[in-house]
Formats: structure tokens, sequence, C-alpha cells
């Protein structure tokens, strides 16, 4: 599996992302429902969220996260010792899974780094059965994700990322459902939520960046030492909008979908 997010550091990946992850999945498990006794497929698992969120959730037989990366795997192997959860690496674009192994498959902030992400859609309809459930959701980059945009539009005012880094594929509005329907999943249902990203201040901000990983991290790590640091002061003083360093809130939303995996005839 192809991918173009940048994992680094466990631990950086929970700063950047994985300590909001795990309440998006919260959300994303609301939107799609759960039925007991199901084995399910997290693809693309990371640091684990939304395995620990399912396996919070119910009385499910088994929960297989795979992702490329083996230093988020073994982090959340280390996380756990529920006995139904396994974690394993592997490539989500060739499962190594038989056919209708598992009853649904889920997918969190996972597509949108795949050049091409519609073969792990396949998959992921080729090992559920008949009548499984299939859902993703992605950031609404473009939209959606005050906290980044801020770091990303003064980056780029200041001539450092001119290739706009952050608005990638499978995060606008019908994507998700144009992919679900070129997979032929039937009952489609796309919709949005939304939910903050919470900072106690600046540093808190700021140093979920430091690690390189995932997208804005590489590119804030990716920068001359100088023009980090000017970033870091421009930045800064966007945060701050004239008060007191302190607490900050912001606003992020992620579209998701789910379909029906088609009854064989």
């Amino acid at each position: 599996m192809v991918s173009t997010f940048k994992a680094v550091n466990a631990q950086g990946y929970q700063q950047i992302m994985g300590r909001f992850s795990s309440r998006l999945a919260t959300s994303f498990l609301n939107y799609i429902g759960q039925e007991s006794g199901q084995t399910i497929l997290d693809l693309g698992c990371g640091t684990g969220s939304m395995a620990f969120a399912l396996a919070q959730r119910g009385d499910h037989k088994s929960i297989m996260g795979i992702d490329v990366s083996e230093v988020y795997i073994e982090f959340a192997r280390s996380r756990t010792d529920d006995a139904r959860i396994r974690f394993e690496v592997a490539d989500g674009s060739a499962l190594p899974f038989e056919d209708n192994t598992f009853d649904r498959a889920v997918s969190q902030l996972v597509l949108q780094f795949m050049p091409d992400p519609f073969p792990a859609v396949q998959e992921m309809c080729r090992v559920v059965e008949p009548g499984g459930l299939i859902a993703a959701c992605v950031w609404d980059s473009y939209g959606g994700m005050t906290h980044l945009r801020m770091l990303y539009d003064t980056a780029s005012a200041l001539g450092f990322d001119r290739d706009r880094t952050l608005l990638r594929p499978m995060t606008t509005g019908g994507e998700l459902t144009s992919m679900w329907e070129r997979a032929g999943l039937e009952q489609i249902e796309e919709d949005s939520i939304s939910m903050r990203f919470e900072y106690e201040n600046f540093d808190d901000y700021w140093s979920s960046f430091l690690s390189g990983d995932g997208t804005p991290g590489s590119m804030v790590m990716g920068l001359a030492p100088e023009h980090r640091a000017t970033l870091q002061e421009q930045v800064r003083h966007v945060f701050l909008s004239g008060k007191p360093d302190g607490f900050r809130s912001f606003l992020a939303s992620a579209w998701i979908c789910k379909g029906i995996v088609p009854e064989t005839t």
C-alpha cells in the first residue's frame, strides 16, 4: 500500500493526531452503529484509536487492525492485552485475508493518504461478507480543519508551502460516495461529523508538529531552521490573536461514508 503519510514516531503521532482521533472514532462509530459478535477489520489502524474504541463499545468477536507502519503497530500492541484485538503489519491494497473473512470493515483517516485508494476499498469489499458494512472517514482538510489552516495559510503567506500539501484527494464532499458507488456498494450514505481540537497553550499546539509525523509535521520539520523559526513566530501571533497564551479550542470536521456489500446472486 503506497502511502504519502510520514510515520516517524508513534508518540509523535499521538501528540499530533492520536489523542484526537480516539475521540473522532467515537463519533464515527455512533454514526455507523454496531452489532454484537462481529469480526471487524480496521484498515490503516495507526496507533490503535479505532480498534480500542471498537473494543470499548461492545462484545465484538474479534478486531483486526492492519497498518503499513511497523512503528505504529508495535506501539498499538503495547497498549492492550485484550485478546479480541490483533495488530498486524499489512498492505491495505493487498490484504492477507480470505474472501468473506469479516463482518464489517472500517477505515479512519487513511484513504486520503493513498495516491489511489480504490484498490483498498475493493479489498475491504472482498474480505467483508455480503451484507456487511464498509465505512470510512477522512478529515475535511479544505474547509473543516481550522487549526491546520492556521498553520498552512501562514506558511503559504510566508512562501514556505507553495505546494499546499494540506489539501489532499478524498477530503471534499462527495468523493467518498463516488468511490463507494464505483466499488458497487449499496445503501450508501455520506455525512459529516465534527469535534474539537483542544490545546492547553501555544506550546502544546506547536510541539505536536516537531516529531515530523504526518503531513503538517513533515512540512514544519522539512523547513530550514530559520524558516521554521519564522513560521513559529507568525503562527504564534495568529494562535494568540491578541489574547494571553492559554487554552484554545478549534472546530474540526470529517466526511464519513458507509455502504453495504451486495448480496451474491
